[in-house]
């Protein structure tokens, strides 16, 4: 009996050294001190609440994380829990590198108050859910209500019409710019949301698998963005922006007008005062349409984690409601739980201009071909090399359609082929 206690204890205290040597690896791509500092906050309430755990928090600069996570991923440094773009989702999922959350969401007590939309772009592949959406991210336009009072624009534009106007008038002012363009990483959605308005359709194919991008709505435009940047109406080193440099654009007063996700609010709302900025509708185009994008992000667990059971109880912690509302409340996402409606920081004024665009019915939410596995690496790398091209005139506009179209026109074939 003794021996049999002695084992017995010496069982616990070995359980108790590997408990304690746990460490869960978490990667954050779409990375600001602000979110990591949110994200370490909701990780240390999941640390307390599973003593001997603990999470390394990776974070990758957005500019470079695609980049750098597929050279981890290659080296065998694969982390247990990710944060996952709309964009990279197909990428993984469909080389078997993300594990299915179905069975942990069955039996989860906070599925049922998720919202349908969260569900349905979860399961994008393969109708599995391989990632769980945290939050939505949907296009408006900021505008500075100081610079236009300066400039003379006397309301926010409604028109590209007019937003070329406003712009114009404001970029008269000394060192002052009309729009804060993003030339650099993650600026797709900017000349998507222009060529689809200019186009008057957000349809990315036609029937046979071939790509819209270089039909000549769609070319009027790619090249009216181009337009803006050689006109000197967006600052010159825009070519590089990111979304760092195109929100700092806009809070220090550099341009008066900037397109992006309720995400911007967090810099933006504690540096301007609320009355020095307002936040409306994406303008309109030649059909009386805007598209305006609409994106998404999550947590996925990969399926080489050797803490599966562990790394859900992470995803839960951090997209239960208490913890999803925390993070979105701190990076600006729309929350994706139902009962966030009824928080009343999502009924302040700051956000009346999102819900205003998607009341509007000639605002049409754009969702991007994700589904394509080629997508990231047209995103994140192709994009941003022929668009920086573009504006600096080494390519016309209709030669990088053409690369465009070229390209995703094989991807989207391809995907045709095995359906």
């Amino acid at each position: 009996m003794k021996k049999l206690l002695i084992a017995a204890f010496a069982t616990v205290l070995m359980s108790g050294a590997a408990l304690a040597d746990t460490t869960l690896k978490l990667v954050e791509v779409i990375t600001s001190p602000e979110r990591t500092e949110t994200l370490k906050s909701i990780v240390a309430k999941f640390e307390a609440a599973n003593p001997g755990t603990k999470v390394e928090v990776i974070s990758l600069p957005w500019g470079e994380a695609f980049q750098k996570f597929a050279t981890m991923v290659s080296a065998g440094e694969i982390p247990d829990v990710m944060e996952m773009p709309d964009t990279w989702l197909s990428l993984y999922a469909n080389n078997g590198l993300l594990e299915s959350l179905e069975p942990y969401l069955a039996k989860w007590e906070h599925t049922s108050g998720l919202t349908d939309r969260a569900l349905e772009l979860g399961r994008d592949v393969n109708n599995t859910a391989y990632m769980l959406p945290y939050g939505f991210y949907l296009r408006a336009m900021f505008y500075n209500k100081k610079l236009f009072k300066e400039a003379g624009v006397t309301e926010p534009p409604k028109t590209m019409d007019e937003f070329v106007a406003a712009s114009e008038k404001v970029s008269k002012l000394p060192a002052k710019y009309g729009y804060c363009l993003r030339g650099g990483p993650g600026g797709l959605n900017g000349w998507i949301m222009f060529g689809a308005t200019m186009a008057g359709s957000n349809k990315f194919f036609n029937e046979d698998g071939t790509s819209t991008m270089n039909s000549e709505g769609w070319v009027k435009g790619l090249t009216w963005v181009v337009d803006l940047y050689k006109k000197g109406l967006a600052p010159k080193d825009s070519v590089n922006w990111g979304f760092n440099e195109i929100v700092a654009g806009f809070y220090t007063g550099t341009c008066a007008m900037l397109d992006q996700d309720p995400d911007a609010l967090i810099a933006i709302a504690e540096r301007m005062k609320p009355e020095d900025y307002g936040v409306t509708t994406m303008p309109k185009g030649p059909s009386g349409k805007t598209f305006p994008t609409i994106g998404y992000a999550g947590w996925s667990m990969m399926a080489a984690s050797q803490n599966k059971d562990l790394s859900w109880k992470l995803i839960e912690t951090l997209e239960g409601p208490e913890g999803n509302v925390e993070w979105n409340k701190r990076t600006g996402a729309l929350p994706v739980h139902k009962s966030a409606e009824k928080d009343p920081f999502y009924a302040s004024e700051q956000f009346k201009g999102w819900f205003a665009e998607l009341e509007d019915e000639d605002a049409v939410p754009t969702v991007m071909p994700t589904y394509l596995e080629e997508f990231a690496f047209f995103k994140d790398s192709m994009v941003i090399k022929t668009s920086q091209q573009a504006l600096l005139g080494d390519i016309t506009p209709e030669e990088m359609a053409n690369q465009w179209a070229d390209y995703l026109t094989k991807a989207q074939q391809k995907y045709l082929a095995k359906k």
